[in-house]
């Protein structure tokens, strides 16, 4: 089985009529795609009131993937408003109970900064997240190339299998460390993460920017590059993987949502159409 999604439901706005306000987008979200990444839950530990609303907008079927908080993944560099590590993973595992049980959780999306490289400290750190987080379903994202190096990288993708981390497979710009190889290879029999981040080599590039959020994932896969990934997808399914979900995150020109709609048309999925767009009656004659 393969699903698709995008990052987020607010960044999208030609999936909404013009004017719709942002406590009816979710609902309206949901009735285009059967599953979102969340990344509000990466920039704080959400209130369990925040996660009951949304799964009360949603229809029972409707799934999340969830981003880890980032004091859990390193991005805060020791700066935490928690006491410990253990206070701060049990207070995220609270905050997240509504959406664990009521069944809908896809994973918990850990995706670590550039600079958590491939050392033995870092595995061991792997180690003791898998333990806090107990059972749940984890999904793992590198940002550094060091993983996935030639010497090591079946290693790597033998040590996800044995302690239960869900690959997460990117696509994105290749430049330098700070980017990682697609690598087609599941670790989990029942579920794969793909992300879609666009090809902007420039743009990927201008992290510390003052406008990086606007120019990181600027970028439009062509049809080409899509009939490529349906492939691709095809490919994973062969392997032993029950579900993949594609995750499309090229927010950053408003191209995510056109971009897996027609991925849906090409593998054969049923989409809805776009609310048109408001015909601007008073704009200026040609």
């Amino acid at each position: 089985m393969i699903t698709v999604g995008l990052s987020g439901w607010g960044d999208h706005p030609e999936l909404y009529p013009e004017g719709t306000p942002a406590n009816r987008k979710l609902a309206l979200y949901a009735k285009h795609f059967p599953v979102v990444e969340v990344d509000s839950s990466f920039y704080a530990v959400l209130g369990t009131d925040t996660y009951r609303r949304w799964l009360a907008e949603t229809p029972p079927d409707f799934s999340f993937i969830l981003k880890a908080y980032r004091g859990m993944t390193g991005h805060n560099r020791g700066k935490s408003p928690f006491g410990g590590p253990g206070e701060m993973f049990r207070a995220y595992l609270d905050s997240v109970a509504p959406v664990v049980e009521a069944g809908r959780l896809k994973a918990i999306m850990f995706q670590f900064p550039p600079w958590f490289d491939c050392n033995a400290g870092n595995v061991r750190r792997l180690r003791a997240i898998r333990k806090w987080m107990g059972s749940l379903p984890l999904a793992l994202e590198f940002r550094n190339r060091s993983w996935y190096a030639e010497e090591v990288r079946d290693n790597t993708l033998s040590f996800m299998k044995e302690e239960g981390w869900i690959h997460i497979i990117c696509d994105e710009p290749q430049v330098g460390q700070g980017s990682v190889p697609t690598v087609l290879e599941p670790t989990d029999p029942e579920f794969t993460i793909v992300r879609l981040h666009g090809r902007n080599e420039q743009g990927w590039l201008q992290g510390g920017a003052p406008n990086w959020r606007e120019i990181r994932t600027l970028y439009r896969y062509n049809g080409e590059e899509l009939l490529e990934w349906k492939d691709k997808l095809t490919e994973l399914e062969s392997k032993g993987t029950k579900e993949v979900c594609m995750i499309f995150n090229n927010n950053s020109g408003g191209d995510a949502a056109a971009n897996a709609l027609e991925l849906m048309r090409l593998l054969g999925m049923k989409t809805i159409g776009l609310p048109p767009k408001q015909i601007d009656l008073f704009g200026e004659g040609e």
